[in-house]
């Protein structure tokens, strides 16, 4: 895995990302609302798929308290689009076929962050891939990034995966919804 700085460090203001979703729609950010922006492998990747099945059960709870999600994919629109047509998504998908934007962010890719989620994080990879198959494990490195943004377009947090299966813990991501002190629970130190 390639040990370099992570780009994004807070309170830095978010660069401006001209992003369009899937229906080519722009998405404005900052948005005078919290955001929170996470960048997965491929649509079809099974640790990606569990991720936004978490986000999709926490929207409405997430979205009151202010913050909006945007996810990005390393995949081509018409992937993106076959991934949401299974169960549409509440929050504004982004697709991202050549990765510029995980590059552009600090995201980092890692061989060796794949075989250790598929290892280590074995039900998590067969409870995802009972939707998607094994298919999204074929392909890419790209190791998942999550980024919260306050309504000021400040970088709160910035998360960065060290395997395939590795995101922002949700209490972390309730706490920046709700205001209170983002400290980071911070698993890796542990082992």
């Amino acid at each position: 895995m390639n040990k370099t700085i992570p780009a994004l460090q807070p309170p830095q203001v978010l660069p401006e990302l001209a992003l369009k979703d899937i229906s080519g729609e722009p998405i404005a950010t900052p948005t005078g609302r919290k955001l929170m922006i996470s960048l997965f492998r491929e649509a079809s990747c099974p640790f990606c798929n569990i991720r936004v099945y978490e986000l999709t059960r926490h929207h409405r709870e997430l979205k009151s308290l202010n913050i909006d999600i945007v996810a990005v994919f390393q995949s081509t629109e018409d992937d993106v689009n076959r991934f949401i047509a299974r169960q549409p998504r509440p929050f504004r998908s982004v697709a991202d076929p050549q990765g510029a934007l995980h590059q552009r962010l600090g995201g980092q890719s890692s061989l060796a962050g794949k075989m250790k989620a598929m290892a280590f994080r074995m039900i998590g990879l067969f409870k995802g891939m009972s939707s998607v198959g094994m298919a999204g494990m074929k392909t890419g490195n790209a190791m998942p990034v999550d980024i919260l943004v306050d309504e000021f377009g400040r970088i709160e947090t910035a998360y960065y995966g060290r395997d395939a299966g590795d995101h922002m813990p949700l209490a972390q991501i309730m706490a920046f919804a709700i205001g209170t002190a983002v400290s980071p629970v911070d698993e890796r130190s542990r082992s």
